[in-house]
């Protein structure tokens, strides 16, 4: 290897444990990467601790301890890769290296940062004629390492740079990285903000169906586990329902308990769902089944308004009588129903997010890069792919032959489950919106129409009939005759 071509073409700052193992990554993928830390001893301890072993692997770090270093050791046109706390914290970051770089040069925001926030970074950055990424990286700590999902938003020659790297490290499936240059500007940041919004209703999911096949069911957690385990055999096959077995099988050490009843029953959250609820809202795009799981976080962490409910009304279920065997089925059909509806809604929004901003998203090759490396990894993903390989201008997943024979299937269980949960006092609202979010997509006449006949009555505000083009309003006060508007 010339010196030139070890001389590292992209460095990485802010090394805290996402970054250190996305940097273990990258060098052992046979790149040579610049590092950095506000903290020297953080750099010291990576190129101490992993320096020989990346070096094995064909990769170096080369290290500095200032900024001006760290920028002067990158080869032009520099790529740099920011992995700090987002906000203010990603923001002093890129006003300390804008007076620092050349024209040309490409910074890499791979955090989790709204997709507002990199539009407004890649308008100042692109002012200092400097290309500005949103990078989205799923897969938590080990992903990082081993091989996340990435999804890239920026420019194409930002992207002819970056994606070699970013494809080299990132997960394979079926010999397909898991990386790709999803758009220009914050495309890359808004379909990890909607990935992390299915993932709040993933999770959500999930816990009621524990929640009912404990309380309803009668099963202990180590039963539980051992369906999840089960199911994790079938179409149901993801990452989150492995982890879930894992957790309930485990036994605190302390207590002798299972784990999950030793765990504070107060969900928290970093606000990518909120995000993602807000920017649904924004595009009229009704997201439910996440709007349920982020409003039930925030209601988990309401503890004193929980403990005076407890106090005023009690805590005792409502008993039901089901049959164990057939209940468990059951919350198995009912669960891929509204696993189907997450991720169709998700797919709504990515591409009402599309359309709004012109990215030109592919959500067929999004499906394929969700596959592997991040959270909500799916065996159904491949299912995803084909629906829209099928049909490009597909409407909604859940009318993709696939999922609307599944759902189908599964709807009586889907409406036991539901309306058995209302019985017993067991909160599913994941579930339940799920299901409201399909028949409301299946209905031939909406009460919509009574809103329209109330907003045109109070603030005439107008409505159009089925019978006839145009735009009316009534005069509700007086004669009540109808005009056209």
């Amino acid at each position: 290897m010339t010196e030139q071509s070890n001389t590292p073409s992209i460095g990485l700052t802010g090394l805290a444990v996402m970054g250190r193992n996305l940097a273990r990554n990258i060098a052992g993928h046979g790149h040579a990467l610049a590092v950095h830390n506000r903290s020297p001893e953080r750099t010291r301890a990576l190129v101490e601790g992993f320096g020989d072993d990346v070096a094995a692997q064909g990769g170096r770090f080369v290290p500095s301890e200032s900024l001006e270093d760290f920028v002067a050791s990158i080869e032009r046109p520099r790529t740099i890769i920011v992995m700090v706390k987002a906000g203010e914290g990603t923001d002093a970051v890129i006003d300390a290296l804008v007076p620092l770089l050349d024209p040309d040069d490409i910074v890499v925001d791979a955090g989790n940062a709204h997709p507002d926030d990199t539009r407004r970074r890649q308008e100042a950055l692109a002012a200092h004629d400097l290309h500005f990424v949103g990078m989205g990286v799923s897969g938590g700590e080990e992903g990082a390492l081993h091989g996340p999902s990435i999804m890239v938003g920026g420019s194409e020659h930002a992207y002819a740079h970056l994606g070699p790297v970013v494809e080299s490290i990132a997960a394979q499936v079926d010999g397909v990285p898991c990386a790709m240059h999803v758009g220009p500007d914050a495309a890359g940041h808004f379909v990890k903000m909607v990935h992390n919004g299915i993932e709040y209703a993933d999770m959500q999911l999930i816990a009621e169906a524990y929640d009912l096949l404990r309380s309803v069911g009668g099963l202990s957690p180590a039963e539980i586990a051992e369906v999840f385990a089960g199911w994790n055999e079938g179409e149901l096959e993801s990452f989150l329902i492995e982890m879930t077995a894992d957790v309930l099988a485990h036994t605190d050490a302390a207590t002798g308990q299972p784990f999950v009843d030793v765990v504070l029953d107060a969900a928290e959250q970093k606000g990518t769902g909120r995000w993602t609820v807000q920017s649904a809202l924004d595009l009229g795009v009704p997201v439910t089944g996440i709007a349920e799981a982020t409003f039930a976080r925030a209601l988990s962490g309401h503890t004193e308004q929980r403990e005076v409910a407890r106090e005023v009304f009690g805590t005792d279920l409502r008993e039901v009588e089901v049959d164990r065997d057939r209940f468990v089925d059951d919350v198995r059909a009912a669960l891929f129903a509204s696993k189907v509806v997450a991720y169709a809604q998700g797919f709504d929004q990515v591409q009402a997010g599309s359309r709004e901003h012109d990215w030109d998203v592919d959500p067929g090759a999004l499906a394929t890069i969700w596959r592997g490396g991040c959270i909500i990894r799916a065996q159904f993903l491949d299912r995803i792919r084909e629906a829209y390989d099928a049909d490009p201008k597909l409407t909604s997943l859940l009318t993709a032959p696939y999922f609307a024979d599944a759902v189908r299937t599964g709807e009586a269980a889907w409406r036991r489950v539901v309306a058995t949960a209302a019985q017993a006092g067991v909160p599913a609202p994941a579930f339940a919106s799920s299901l409201a979010f399909f028949d409301g997509l299946r209905r031939d006449r909406l009460p919509a129409a009574l809103i329209q006949g109330l907003r045109d009555d109070f603030g005439a505000h107008t409505y159009r009939r089925v019978d006839r083009p145009g735009t009316f309003h009534t005069d509700w006060a007086g004669d009540r005759t109808e005009k056209e508007q």
